[in-house]
């Protein structure tokens, strides 16, 4: 098994199945559901291709397995590892600065230190497992650095990089202390894939400024005698999938029983988010709050999903203190006995659930202070092939782009985000309809299969 080779290899910090500990002391595997295994899996399946990444479990050692049809080869961090180079110098330096600095990042010497010797470590775990001249899409903002040196290591291999998170201005990307060493990183890519033009100019404007790169072609630059791409990729979902999910009888009960539940209010409003500062959460809990007060909100319930994320970071604990504290306040404040106005799930919830919820919700509020895409909103519009329902969308959420429909918001405008609230809440039917139409054309026909096999075919993938 360990001495096999793939033409195609994807590489992201974790694999698509997660290794747990059972309390006799076993280990076990367990599938960890994402878009983007959904849109690797089928061309991976065609080329026989493998899939590198971390189990998830620290201080875990696992050989290279087959589960479900996909070649997995684990990549081993130390508990050191996962807090200096994943929750340190991933988690604490670049993803706030990547998110213009909603939270003050990090700059610990020693986290950029284990970031270069867990990069190093995939290089070799990849160099072994691609064939020669094989294809190798590497995923995301863990591994910038992994382009150049798996170059370094096998300059045979076609490498396309993709960044999942936003790409920051050049005025927030030059406080890092190795902003050089990781657009080097990044340019030992043949193409590097950004959502937005924006990320391709930053990154395009950086490489210049900071290293040998010369400007080529447009969307192009040359580094070190090779041209680098430079390409705008927005990512989508799964969303015919989600469009059968929505229509089918158990979904559309579900949703009935939700609105049941609530007491059949005339509109349910709905939030959907990892618990991440970036989110915007407490934004759109104090919109909604004012508009109680001003007696605007009329007969309206709002539903507060908050997916656990980090957990162990005292940023996140503080955060989620904040926002049950706010629930806490709001409830005392406007409830009737049996009559919550706000109602808050800290879980994660199956994908049929949740479009359940998306099915019985009259408006969508999506208000991050910034974010690479955001899927949600994507998810909803996919959901709703009655036409009902309209979303409430940050300008500062890479699907404002595609979805230029929805009601757009800055989310840093409290009276401005409760004004499009209420908007939202009283727009007649046909002009709802009219938007969610045009949406949903939009996300039906830009959906994840078309966004990775765009990137791959700018990447040059040979045809299966």
């Amino acid at each position: 098994m360990a001495d096999q080779t793939a033409e195609f290899v994807v590489v992201a910090n974790r694999l698509p199945v997660d290794l747990e500990k059972l309390p006799d002391g076993t280990q076990r595997w367990k599938r960890s559901p994402g878009g983007l295994v959904t849109a690797l899996e089928p061309m991976l399946r065609s080329r026989e291709g493998a899939w590198v990444g971390w189990p998830g479990l620290a201080d875990a050692e696992a050989e290279p397995f087959v589960e479900d049809g996909l070649t997995l080869h684990p990549v081993m961090l130390t508990a050191r590892d996962v807090e200096d180079y994943y929750e340190g110098f991933s988690n604490g330096t670049l993803w706030p600065l990547y998110h213009d600095v909603v939270a003050p990042p990090a700059f610990h010497r020693h986290w950029w230190q284990a970031y270069v010797r867990v990069n190093k470590r995939f290089a070799e775990a990849v160099a072994e497992v691609a064939a020669p001249g094989a294809t190798v899409w590497i995923q995301d903002y863990q591994l910038q650095l992994l382009p150049a040196e798996l170059r370094a290591l096998r300059p045979d291999l076609r490498i396309g990089f993709f960044l999942h998170i936003p790409f920051p201005p050049t005025e927030l990307y030059q406080q890092l202390p190795w902003r050089k060493e990781i657009v080097e990183g990044l340019l030992g890519a043949d193409l590097v894939g950004f959502h937005t033009p924006g990320g391709v100019r930053n990154f395009r404007w950086l490489a210049t400024r900071f290293t040998g790169a010369k400007p080529g072609a447009r969307n192009e630059v040359t580094y070190e005698g090779r041209t680098v791409k430079l390409g705008a990729f927005p990512i989508s979902i799964d969303s015919a999938h989600l469009d059968r999910l929505s229509r089918s009888p158990e979904v559309q009960q579900r949703a009935k029983e939700i609105r049941e539940d609530l007491g059949n209010p005339e509109r349910v409003i709905l939030g959907v988010d990892r618990l991440d500062y970036t989110k915007g959460i407490d934004v759109r809990l104090r919109a909604f709050e004012e508009l109680l007060a001003e007696e605007r909100a009329g007969d309206a319930v709002m539903i507060q999903l908050a997916t656990p994320s980090r957990e162990r970071v005292e940023h996140y604990q503080t955060m989620r203190n904040g926002i049950e504290q706010s629930v806490g306040r709001i409830n005392g404040t406007f409830a009737r006995v049996g009559h919550p106005v706000l109602h808050y799930l800290h879980q994660s919830l199956p994908r049929d659930e949740l479009a359940a919820f998306f099915v019985a919700a009259d408006v969508m509020l999506v208000t991050p202070l910034r974010d690479g895409m955001n899927l949600v909103a994507k998810e909803y519009v996919a959901c709703r092939h009655d036409l009902g329902g309209v979303l409430v969308l940050s300008e500062f959420a890479g699907a404002a782009i595609e979805l230029k429909d929805s009601v757009l918001v800055n989310p840093h405008d409290t009276d401005g985000v409760k004004n499009a609230l209420y908007g939202a809440l009283t727009m007649p039917a046909a002009d709802a309809r009219k938007r969610m139409r045009s949406m949903r054309r939009q996300v039906l026909s830009h959906d994840v299969d078309r966004w990775a096999r765009s990137f791959l075919d700018a990447l040059g993938l040979p045809p299966t």
